[in-house]
């Protein structure tokens, strides 16, 4: 899940309708920023199934005890995700192996430096995907193939980077941005330039791009929950959450 606080309320976004958005972003990407365009449908399923193993944890958010929040998909339970995560990953291969060695890739590199031991189980499983897809895929010690599936994995993580920055932002407010975007977007497009794409609010439903990858302006509609606190604390986090009617948001990048 992922959670933007209010004063009075949380607004809590699916990882499987963020998925969705990041694939939304990436379909209506110049073709420029594919590279071996026979892999773009596949690079597509990638990104828009990247959060695939959520969908079940989602719909049943937890509360932090400790933070006194609701768990987000920063903060959720190590040992209660992997095994979804390993799920998630499964499923897509199933789809399409070259996007489930994206996705496997993806969810790598965002645990790499953890230490418990079900992270490092986890990784090393993960390691021997990337060896067997690779070799099934012909992309072993194929030097070209493999820079052009890393830079297909900086595609994704972009688009995934866009779509959370609208579902971890406040609308129209650039004085208060989450932590993940302080410096730009971390992902760079080096064959058009050398500085980090940075978003800015222009209004509570315009978002604009120091450089822009798309092909043209693009509407989005975020799907969201809007959990009132004081119902949390009558009801109960589940309970609140199932209660709260779902809410649409328009976003244009530009």
């Amino acid at each position: 899940m992922i959670i933007l606080e209010r004063e009075q309320s949380y607004v809590m976004v699916t990882q499987n309708d963020h998925a969705k958005i990041a694939g939304k972003i990436a379909q209506n990407c110049k073709k420029d920023y594919f590279f071996e365009l026979e892999r773009t449908p596949e690079v597509l399923l990638a990104i828009k199934e990247h959060d695939r193993g959520w969908i079940e944890l989602d719909t049943s958010p937890v509360w932090n005890d400790k933070t006194d929040r609701p768990y987000s998909f920063i903060d959720y339970p190590t040992e209660l995700k992997i095994p979804f995560y390993k799920k998630g990953l499964d499923e897509v291969e199933k789809m399409s192996k070259y996007a489930g060695l994206l996705c496997s890739l993806h969810y790598s590199s965002l645990l790499h430096d953890a230490t418990e031991s079900v992270v490092k189980e986890f990784w090393n499983e993960e390691k021997q995907r990337k060896k067997r897809l690779s070799k099934e895929l012909g992309l072993k010690e194929n030097a070209d193939k493999n820079e052009t599936l890393m830079y297909q994995l900086d595609l994704l993580k972009f688009s995934d980077y866009l779509s959370l920055y609208i579902s971890l932002n406040e609308p129209g407010d650039n004085k208060r941005n989450h932590p993940f975007f302080q410096n730009g977007f971390p992902q760079l497009f080096l064959f058009v330039t050398d500085k980090p794409i940075v978003a800015h609010w222009e209004n509570p439903e315009t978002v604009s791009l120091s450089f822009s990858p798309l092909k043209n302006e693009l509407e989005v509609q975020l799907p969201y929950k809007e959990v009132l606190k004081d119902q949390i604390d009558k009801k109960g986090i589940l309970e609140a959450y199932k209660d709260t009617p779902l809410s649409i948001r328009k976003v244009t990048f530009k």
